[in-house]
Protein backbone atom coordinates (compact mmCIF):
# COMPACT_ATOMS: atom_id res chain seq x y z
CA UNK A 1 0.00 0.00 0.00
CA UNK A 2 2.85 2.44 0.82
CA UNK A 3 4.05 1.71 -2.88
CA UNK A 4 0.70 2.82 -4.44
CA UNK A 5 0.51 5.64 -2.12
CA UNK A 6 3.44 7.01 -3.43
CA UNK A 7 2.66 5.85 -6.89
CA UNK A 8 -0.58 8.02 -6.34
CA UNK A 9 1.47 10.60 -5.11
CA UNK A 10 3.09 10.66 -8.70
CA UNK A 11 0.23 11.02 -10.29
CA UNK A 12 -1.11 13.65 -8.73
CA UNK A 13 2.11 15.67 -9.11
CA UNK A 14 1.62 14.90 -13.09
CA UNK A 15 -1.89 15.85 -13.24
CA UNK A 16 -0.92 19.31 -11.54
CA UNK A 17 1.46 19.43 -14.13
CA UNK A 18 -0.43 19.12 -16.72
CA UNK A 19 -3.41 21.17 -15.19
CA UNK A 20 -0.89 24.36 -15.00
CA UNK A 21 -0.39 23.90 -19.08
CA UNK A 22 -3.78 24.02 -20.07
CA UNK A 23 -4.93 27.06 -17.05
CA UNK A 24 -5.00 29.65 -19.82
CA UNK A 25 -3.98 32.02 -17.62
CA UNK A 26 -1.26 33.06 -14.94
CA UNK A 27 -2.45 35.80 -13.17
CA UNK A 28 -4.22 35.10 -9.63
CA UNK A 29 -7.68 35.45 -10.32
CA UNK A 30 -8.01 34.14 -13.40
CA UNK A 31 -5.79 31.18 -12.43
CA UNK A 32 -7.81 30.23 -10.25
CA UNK A 33 -11.04 30.77 -11.92
CA UNK A 34 -9.60 27.94 -15.14
CA UNK A 35 -8.38 25.32 -12.10
CA UNK A 36 -11.91 24.83 -11.17
CA UNK A 37 -13.14 23.43 -14.54
CA UNK A 38 -9.80 22.12 -15.41
CA UNK A 39 -10.02 18.35 -15.59
CA UNK A 40 -6.67 17.48 -14.66
CA UNK A 41 -6.91 20.17 -11.85
CA UNK A 42 -10.25 18.34 -10.68
CA UNK A 43 -8.92 14.83 -11.06
CA UNK A 44 -5.88 15.35 -8.86
CA UNK A 45 -7.42 17.46 -5.96
CA UNK A 46 -9.89 14.36 -6.16
CA UNK A 47 -6.92 11.52 -5.93
CA UNK A 48 -5.51 13.76 -3.21
CA UNK A 49 -8.51 13.41 -1.44
CA UNK A 50 -8.05 9.84 -1.57
CA UNK A 51 -4.83 9.38 -0.82
CA UNK A 52 -5.24 11.54 2.05
CA UNK A 53 -7.79 8.61 3.54
CA UNK A 54 -5.47 6.09 2.47
CA UNK A 55 -2.50 7.19 4.36
CA UNK A 56 -4.42 7.57 7.03
CA UNK A 57 -5.40 3.91 6.88
CA UNK A 58 -1.79 3.29 6.36
CA UNK A 59 -1.05 4.75 9.39
CA UNK A 60 -3.67 2.45 11.53
CA UNK A 61 -1.37 -0.24 11.16
CA UNK A 62 2.59 1.17 9.97
CA UNK A 63 4.37 3.22 12.53
CA UNK A 64 4.66 6.66 11.00
CA UNK A 65 8.40 6.19 11.37
CA UNK A 66 8.39 3.33 8.95
CA UNK A 67 5.90 4.33 6.63
CA UNK A 68 7.12 8.04 5.80
CA UNK A 69 10.36 7.52 4.02
CA UNK A 70 8.06 5.47 1.38
CA UNK A 71 7.62 8.92 0.46
CA UNK A 72 10.57 9.36 -1.05
CA UNK A 73 9.59 6.65 -3.65
CA UNK A 74 7.64 9.70 -5.68
CA UNK A 75 11.01 12.60 -5.02
CA UNK A 76 12.29 10.13 -7.65
CA UNK A 77 9.15 8.85 -9.64
CA UNK A 78 7.76 12.37 -10.20
CA UNK A 79 10.93 13.70 -12.27
CA UNK A 80 11.32 10.39 -13.82
CA UNK A 81 7.45 11.52 -15.23
CA UNK A 82 8.22 14.92 -15.76
CA UNK A 83 11.25 14.01 -17.98
CA UNK A 84 8.79 11.46 -19.48
CA UNK A 85 5.55 13.16 -20.38
CA UNK A 86 6.61 16.94 -20.19
CA UNK A 87 10.28 16.31 -22.26
CA UNK A 88 11.26 17.51 -18.84
CA UNK A 89 15.17 17.60 -18.02
CA UNK A 90 17.42 15.70 -15.98
CA UNK A 91 20.95 16.17 -15.38
CA UNK A 92 23.26 13.14 -14.75
CA UNK A 93 23.86 14.90 -11.16
CA UNK A 94 19.96 14.82 -10.48
CA UNK A 95 19.72 11.10 -11.74
CA UNK A 96 22.67 10.25 -9.46
CA UNK A 97 20.99 12.37 -6.44
CA UNK A 98 17.93 10.21 -7.22
CA UNK A 99 20.00 6.99 -6.76
CA UNK A 100 21.59 8.36 -3.27
CA UNK A 101 17.97 9.15 -2.13
CA UNK A 102 16.88 5.67 -3.62
CA UNK A 103 20.30 4.10 -1.90
CA UNK A 104 18.94 6.02 1.44
CA UNK A 105 15.67 4.40 1.44
CA UNK A 106 16.91 0.81 1.38
CA UNK A 107 19.03 1.73 4.41
CA UNK A 108 15.46 2.53 6.17
CA UNK A 109 14.03 -0.32 5.27
CA UNK A 110 16.59 -2.92 5.57
CA UNK A 111 17.82 -1.55 8.76
CA UNK A 112 17.01 -4.53 10.35
CA UNK A 113 16.71 -7.00 7.98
Amino acid sequence: MLIVYALGMTAGQLMFKAASANSGSNNGGGLILSLMINGWFIAAAVLYAALTVLWVWILTIVPLSRAYPFVIVSFVLTPLGAALFFDETLTANYVIGMLFILTGLGFLIFKGA
